[in-house]
């Protein structure tokens, strides 16, 4: 049996695939969007009960979409979940889930997926699989006791979860902040981060802050340019003040840099140690292309090269990158711009197989 050559797989079914498949529906193209997952929408239904967006939902749309209700206010994780499966079916993409591709390889021109559902042939591949892939853990967390629980933010769902005791979150993201936040309601916590935290309102004036940046230009902010490096070397601030109230009145405590594990306790810069019963690793993720079996794609520390999208392998992209055009792009709103510029380079080498 002859397979059929697909013109392009979007590779994840995430914000970032639907973005793709939205607009490579609006041209004449034979595709499919395949992924691992069960169903549209679980990567956000699987976060943490209590996880709320820092952006508004102005800002969390997807191209041809809005999200619904009050577009200044911030849209819980399952709101997003619903809202992406509501997509899929409001513009007939063509989806598979439950597929999960295995090997991908490359001849004469023609891209080949091995997947838990048969072997798929296409001129064009995308990875929209995003930046959050595989949880990453320091080696160091397998000096500690097995009577010390620890987890992965992204395992982690509510404060039920943990032992009973005090809790360290290790990361001083978004997320970091949210889950020690939570859990200081009911528990002694402890924030350990490597550099002094930094602010901002999720609001000004009735306004959500990334309302305030788009409107001066910032979330078009070129990754390259010199706003745009000084934004990425600063890193992410945390949005809200909850976490600086509550580091005020000592239901969190803040520590430097978790150094080294050892049984029952973590060690910090500056020779601090303590006695932990519960770890919550909030340390973020790293790539995993293992299954690309095509030269040129990933670096030795598997990120993929590539320029606003364009891998160095002809009829290759990725979608979902951060700070892949700019500051916009890690956000819902962002990755359909990245997607419409892809799918309009897709189609210009569409035309010259003809």
């Amino acid at each position: 049996m002859t397979l059929i050559i697909l013109d392009a797989i979007v590779i994840g079914a995430g914000q970032a695939g639907l973005s793709m498949g939205y607009w490579l529906s609006k041209s004449d193209n034979r595709f499919i969007i395949v992924d691992g997952g069960t169903r549209i929408g679980d990567t956000w239904r699987k976060r943490y009960d209590s996880l709320t967006l820092f952006t508004p939902r102005c800002l969390s749309s997807l191209p041809g979409l809005t999200l619904k209700g009050n577009p200044q206010g911030f849209p819980t994780k399952d709101e997003v979940a619903d809202y992406l499966e509501q997509y899929a079916l409001a513009f007939d993409l063509p989806t598979q889930m439950e597929t999960e591709v295995i090997v991908m390889e490359k001849k004469n021109d023609i891209f080949f997926l091995t997947t838990t559902k048969g072997t798929f042939r296409a001129r064009q591949v995308i990875i929209a699989t995003g930046p959050f892939q595989t949880p990453f853990i320091p080696e160091i967390a397998g000096n500690l006791s097995p009577q010390v629980f620890q987890i992965h933010s992204s395992w982690y769902r509510k404060p039920s979860q943990l032992k009973k005791g005090n809790t360290v979150i290790v990361g001083g993201g978004n997320s970091g902040a949210q889950i020690a936040v939570e859990l200081a309601a009911t528990r002694k916590v402890y924030l350990s981060v490597g550099q002094k935290l930094r602010h901002f309102p999720l609001s000004i004036l009735g306004k959500s802050t990334f309302w305030w940046f788009d409107l001066l230009g910032i979330l078009k902010a070129k990754r390259d340019s010199k706003i745009g490096k000084t934004i990425r070397n600063a890193g992410d601030p945390i949005f809200g003040f909850e976490l600086k109230k509550f580091t005020r009145d000592g239901s969190i405590t803040i520590l430097p840099r978790t150094i080294k594990c050892e049984g029952h306790s973590l060690g910090f810069l500056g020779n601090e140690k303590l006695e932990v019963q519960n770890i919550i690793w909030a340390t973020g993720f790293k790539s995993s292309y293992s299954w690309i079996q095509i030269p040129n794609v990933c670096d030795d520390m598997s990120n993929p090269f590539h320029h606003r999208g364009l891998s160095k392998v002809k009829g290759l992209y990725f979608l979902g990158r951060p700070w892949q055009q700019n500051r916009g792009s890690a956000l819902l709103t962002g990755i359909g711009e990245d997607a419409k510029h892809l799918a309009a380079v897709m189609q210009k080498i569409k035309k010259s197989w003809v």
